[in-house]
């Protein structure tokens, strides 16, 4: 969910942090570039771009298990605050308990006296999105 966000908000956290660009080695999982494992701290997020298998934002721990595969692109680390971090989980809760809903192709719906429509959230889609829903937290992080 952070890649969305990030993504969303086109900003990827990564203010005076190291990026790295060249050549990349994952085997067993783990990104094998020396000067990327001498650098990385524990919990710290980082993104990788130009993999086939791994584009994404993804926190680095000691299960961290990625795609194996040799890529050229770049990698760089991120400062994600925690407010972000944490608005991730709430979005991803929301998404668990409404997307089924969102997603159905059926816009409205009656049975015995019940009926209902789904709300249009203002623009041309059909449901409310996570993006429309987050609006007003996701702006304090957004760059233009």
């Amino acid at each position: 969910m952070l890649s969305e966000i990030c993504q969303e908000l086109k900003n990827w956290f990564d203010r005076n942090q190291p990026k790295f660009h060249g050549d990349f080695e994952i085997s067993d999982g783990k990104i094998t570039d020396e000067a990327f494992i001498v650098a990385i701290q524990n919990n710290q997020y980082f993104r990788i771009i130009g993999s086939i298998f791994n584009d994404g934002v993804y926190k680095y721990t000691d299960d961290l298990e990625l795609t194996d595969e040799s890529f050229s692109g770049s990698i760089w680390f991120m400062a994600i605050p925690k407010e972000v971090i944490a608005l991730s989980t709430e979005i991803t809760e929301w998404l668990t308990k409404y997307g089924e809903s969102i997603n159905s192709p059926y816009q409205s719906e009656s049975f015995g006296g019940y009926s209902y429509n789904k709300s249009s959230g203002g623009s041309d889609s059909s449901a409310p999105s996570w993006q429309s829903t987050f609006a007003s937290k996701l702006n304090l992080w957004r760059k233009i």
